[in-house]
C-alpha cells in the first residue's frame, strides 16, 4: 500500500496536478488526494502546497521526492528479481447479503484453485465499498449497482437481479394491502439505495404503512418478521426468504421490482489471475441462485 502511495506522490509531483496524476495511474482525482493526504499523515509532513485546483511541491516534498523515486525503483527491481511469485492475498468487499448468499459458494470454488491465497473479506455498504475499490484498498467488491458512471479504470460485472418480496409472519392472512394495514411495517433503511426502491414502491402505490422500525440489513429485517414483529419488503433471494418456515411470502401488487447486484473491479490488465477465478466463481454462484425458485 505504501508503494502505491509513493507512486501516486511521484506522479503528482511530476505533473503538478492531482487530476493528471489520476489520469496517468487510473485513479480519480479524489483517490489521488486521499492517498497523498494519508502519505502526508504517515510521514508527518506536508508534501504539497495547495492553491485552489493547483498543487506544487513543498520544500519537504522536494527533499523527499528523490528518496521516493529510489524506493519505488528498488521495489520494482526486487519484484523482477524473484524466481518464485510472491504470496498472493485478496481483499474482497461485500454487502452483508452477498456475504451470506454469494461468497460461501464462490470461495469454495476459489479455494480449490488457489488453496494458498489468503482472503480478507471486508463488510460495508455499497457506496463505501466502491470508494475502497477506487482507492485500491480492495481488489474487488460485490455490491448494489452504483447510480453513477464508474471511472474508466473500473468495470462493472453484473451478477444477478434480486427481486423484492413482501414478507410477513407465517400466520398472517390476506393480500399485501391487508397485511400492511394490520401489521407494523419494518422498513429497509430508505437512505440506502435498496431501501429507496422500497420507498418508491410505497409511494407509487400510495400505500400507507405503520412504520415501526427502520433497519439497514435485509437479513436482520427477516429475523424481525420471523419473530412476529411486523411485515416488510426486502430483496429476498440472497437471504433466501422463501425457505424460512416462520415467514410467509406475500405477493406484491404491480410490476415486480429488483435491485442489481454485481462486482466492481479493476480492469483485467491490473488484476492477478486469481481474481479472475474468484469473479468466475461469483458469476457461477449467482447463476445457481437465480435458477433456483425464490418464492413459495
Amino acid at each position: 500500500m505504501v508503494i502505491r502511495y509513493l507512486q501516486t506522490f511521484i506522479a503528482a509531483a511530476r505533473s503538478s496536478s492531482f487530476s493528471a496524476a489520476g489520469a496517468q495511474l487510473g485513479l480519480t482525482q479524489s483517490a489521488v488526494s486521499t492517498q497523498i493526504k494519508r502519505l502526508e499523515e504517515d510521514l508527518g509532513c506536508q508534501l504539497f502546497e495547495r492553491a485552489g485546483k493547483s498543487v506544487r511541491l513543498s520544500e519537504r516534498g522536494r527533499q523527499l521526492l528523490p528518496e521516493a523515486e529510489h524506493i519505488v525503483e528498488r521495489y520494482r527491481e526486487m519484484r523482477g528479481a524473484g524466481s518464485r511469485p510472491a504470496p498472493v492475498a485478496a481483499s474482497i468487499g461485500a454487502i452483508s447479503t452477498a456475504q451470506l448468499g454469494l461468497l460461501p459458494g464462490a470461495l469454495r470454488r476459489f479455494r480449490q484453485a488457489y488453496p494458498s491465497v489468503h482472503v480478507n473479506v471486508v463488510p460495508g455498504m455499497s457506496a463505501q465499498l466502491l470508494v475502497q475499490v477506487d482507492e485500491e484498498e480492495l481488489d474487488l467488491a460485490v455490491l448494489i449497482k452504483p447510480n453513477l458512471n464508474l471511472p474508466r479504470h473500473l468495470k462493472w460485472i453484473a451478477l444477478m437481479r434480486e427481486r423484492y418480496v413482501g414478507i410477513a409472519p407465517r400466520d398472517a392472512r390476506g393480500n399485501w394491502a391487508q397485511v400492511a394495514a394490520t401489521l407494523p411495517f419494518i422498513r429497509y433503511n430508505r437512505r440506502s439505495h435498496g431501501g429507496h426502491l422500497v420507498d418508491q414502491f410505497l409511494r407509487r402505490h400510495a400505500a400507507h404503512v405503520d412504520d415501526f422500525m427502520e433497519l439497514d440489513e435485509p437479513e436482520v429485517i427477516l429475523r424481525m418478521v420471523r419473530e412476529g414483529l411486523g411485515c416488510a419488503i426486502i430483496p429476498g433471494t440472497l437471504v433466501n426468504a422463501a425457505s424460512d418456515a416462520q415467514v410467509r411470502i406475500v405477493e406484491l401488487p404491480g410490476t415486480p421490482f429488483f435491485r442489481e447486484i454485481g462486482i466492481v473491479a479493476r480492469q483485467p490488465g491490473e488484476q492477478h489471475a486469481a481474481l479472475g477465478t474468484l469473479i468466475d466463481g461469483l458469476v457461477a454462484q449467482a447463476a445457481e441462485l437465480e435458477a433456483a425458485p425464490n418464492t413459495r
